[in-house]
């Protein structure tokens, strides 16, 4: 049975070793970063399937270091451990892209519970797929299909697709496009939008991102 990866981003030594001594005896498997930087570099070689975060740490807060990474389209699911639990400190993370909240001091069960809950979400998630004509697209796995075939998407294409799929039949203009997507860049997408195109040509004639004239797309 394979075991569901956690990283835990904290600069408290000692709660990262309890955790991690708690986590591996209930099954999971563990890896640890001391600070944001730390994070970011295992981010760019490991796949996690949910990430612990502190909100107060060195380099930079829970809070910026999460909607930097939303900005990348990361969609693992991050739950936040945070000793401040006002209702503000709350409304700005889920902001930032924060999945769920624990107020220190916690109980390790209830830890584990709320791990448990994100991650059947996710596993939900994952066994929903979307058929476009011939392909057939899981957007928690980021997986496009034809026949026996899978077609590769990259982070934009795939959190482009994602927003089409969430906005059918909707006009979106690229002012929209880029917000949903969490991009600074408008130029960007009439770029991403013709690669996207060109893979779900490869397969199919059909026209499944139509152009608006001086509106945007559909």
């Amino acid at each position: 049975m394979r075991q569901n990866h956690v990283l835990i981003i904290d600069d408290d030594m000692r709660l990262r070793a309890l955790l991690k001594k708690y986590l591996e005896r209930e099954g999971f498997l563990v890896s640890e970063a001391s600070k944001p930087s730390e994070a970011e570099d295992l981010l760019q070689f490991l796949k996690f399937d949910v990430v612990i975060m502190d909100m107060m740490m060195p380099e930079k807060n829970g809070d910026l270091l999460t909607k930097e990474l939303r900005a990348q389209n990361f969609s693992t699911p991050i739950l936040m451990l945070t000793a401040r639990g006002d209702t503000e400190s709350r409304i700005s993370g889920l902001e930032s892209g924060v999945d769920d909240y624990l107020a220190k001091p916690f109980e390790p069960k209830e830890l584990l519970l709320r791990l448990n809950n994100l991650l059947r979400r996710t596993n939900a998630l994952a066994m929903e797929s979307f058929s476009l004509g011939s392909y057939t697209y899981i957007p928690n796995l980021g997986v496009l299909k034809a026949e026996n075939e899978s077609i590769p998407l990259t982070g934009a294409e795939q959190a482009l697709l994602d927003v089409f799929i969430n906005h059918l039949n909707e006009v979106l203009s690229r002012e929209k496009l880029a917000e949903l997507m969490h991009q600074d860049n408008i130029r960007t997408i009439d770029v991403q939008v013709t690669r996207l195109r060109k893979k779900l040509a490869i397969r199919s004639d059909i026209n499944f991102i139509q152009t608006i004239r001086g509106k945007g797309y559909r």
